[in-house]
């Protein structure tokens, strides 16, 4: 048995409750052992991973890659390669793409072109109503066979709340998950702020927090009454995040994330109406900033996510109003995640199982995991690099995040596909230097 031997790193495996220094071996694409060896194994390549972290390979819950439809903002080639180097090996992409994900031949269509770029898998969220139109439910069933882990409608909004509930009805005979953005659009009203005191005084039309709390109230009655399994995409507030919790308690089959930039930015940073940080939902008070890691340590919200949307640079070149929400976010979702260690708000084991096995629980996968013949997806980050983001060190075809110039801890040196290596950092190059020359070395070649 030939394969990889990862030796003297930190294996941190929150689903089967690993928080140790022990050696990792990798055989035929798949975790062969933990700590021994397995008999007869031979070691082909070595990664000498001391006092680096290894984990299974991060699970982002919301990226979006643009391909089919809007190559020029980037690929499924680019954005791909970006998740391996933020340590990401399976993206959930939303099904806005053009053509829609309302069928199986698009959803075959991601799965392929991203296999054939090999850094990561793709796993398609197909559309909840024919072209994502607000009514006519989509062939689920035919979605589901063809790969998709659920069914969304984005942040598109639905006909009514009876269509909403038909589609429940639909999604739970086959036993999908329904993922929604818990907007309503009347109360949103085209806003592209938080209403409060910084949008009065920008000027910007604003979107109240009741936006939110009011579409996660009808959709938890509906969940009540149904009993299919609801996961709401992005929670900006603390109010929803607490209404998560009590639904949660009650034990509703319910499931929440939030994004690693709500979790850091507030309502103060559009005050000089940066465009970077015009984002949906928007980024709201610090006082639901505070609510929401609260929640998140308590365990209401399950996981962190990217909600990666990359942009070329005329999209937020308009004022601020006219710019297209979103920012880039593949490649700062692992140091913005543990920045959250150093807040205190999560212990290292808690922090990687946000990013690793509860969300691939939530998809249905078989990954987050180190467990021994598991497929061998894996990051290895250095949990105590510090690097500054630039522009050029981007991978992502997309360079609008907020987080330019930011120094950031933790850095991913490795990361593994199915055993193979997708992403190195050479290991002699300094971190901050590395990050800021944009040097890179890709190792993409099978094991």
């Amino acid at each position: 048995m030939k394969g990889i031997r990862i030796s003297g790193g930190r294996v941190v495996d929150p689903a089967n409750g690993v928080d140790a220094h022990l050696d990792v071996y990798v055989a035929e694409g798949r975790i062969a052992a933990l700590g021994a060896p397995p008999p007869g194994f031979r070691a082909e390549q070595e990664i000498d991973a001391t006092g680096l972290v290894v984990c299974p390979g991060l699970v982002d819950l919301r990226a979006h890659c643009r391909e089919p439809g809007q190559e020029h903002k980037a690929t499924l080639a680019s954005e791909t390669r970006a998740a391996a180097a933020g340590g990401i090996t399976t993206l959930c992409m939303p099904p806005d793409t053009d053509p829609v994900v309302d069928s199986a031949a698009v959803a075959a269509l991601i799965r392929r072109r991203a296999e054939r770029a090999g850094y990561a898998r793709v796993v398609p969220l197909g559309a909840l109503t024919r072209g994502l139109d607000g009514c006519r439910l989509s062939e689920m069933h035919a979605l589901k066979s063809a790969g998709c882990a659920g069914v969304s409608n984005d942040f598109h909004p639905l006909e009514s709340p009876l269509v909403l509930r038909r589609a429940m009805e639909y999604a739970a005979t086959f036993d999908l998950t329904v993922f929604l953005m818990p907007q309503d659009p009347h109360l949103a009203n085209e806003g592209c702020a938080h209403e409060g005191a910084v949008s009065t005084r920008l000027g910007l039309p604003g979107i109240p927090a009741a936006a939110e709390t009011v579409a996660v109230a009808t959709a938890l009655a509906l969940v009540e009454e149904i009993g299919v399994h609801v996961h709401f995409c992005l929670l900006s507030t603390a109010r929803a995040a607490q209404m998560i919790a009590r639904a949660r308690h009650d034990g509703l089959p319910v499931t929440a994330a939030v994004s690693a930039h709500h979790l850091h930015l507030t309502e103060l940073d559009v005050l000089d109406f940066d465009s970077r940080c015009h984002v949906l939902p928007p980024l709201r008070t610090q006082r639901d900033r505070n609510g929401l890691r609260h929640w998140l340590a308590r365990g209401a919200l399950d996981a962190v996510c990217s909600d990666h949307q990359p942009h070329e640079a005329d999209a937020k070149l308009a004022p601020f109003s006219a710019t297209a929400p979103g920012l880039s976010g593949l490649e700062t979702l692992l140091p913005l995640t543990l920045r959250l260690v150093e807040d205190g708000v999560l212990d290292l084991p808690a922090a990687i199982a946000r990013l690793t096995c509860n969300p691939a629980r939530i998809l249905g996968l078989a990954a987050g995991t180190l467990g021994p013949g598991q497929p061998a997806d894996l990051c290895i980050f250095d949990p105590d690099a510090y690097w500054t983001l630039k522009a050029e060190g981007l991978y992502s075809q997309g360079k609008n995040t907020p987080f330019l110039d930011w120094e950031l801890k933790g850095q991913v040196r490795y990361t593994l596909l199915e055993g193979r290596v997708v992403h190195a950092l050479p290991a002699a190059a300094p971190e901050s230097a590395a990050a800021e020359t944009g040097q890179r070395q890709d190792a993409h070649e099978p094991a």
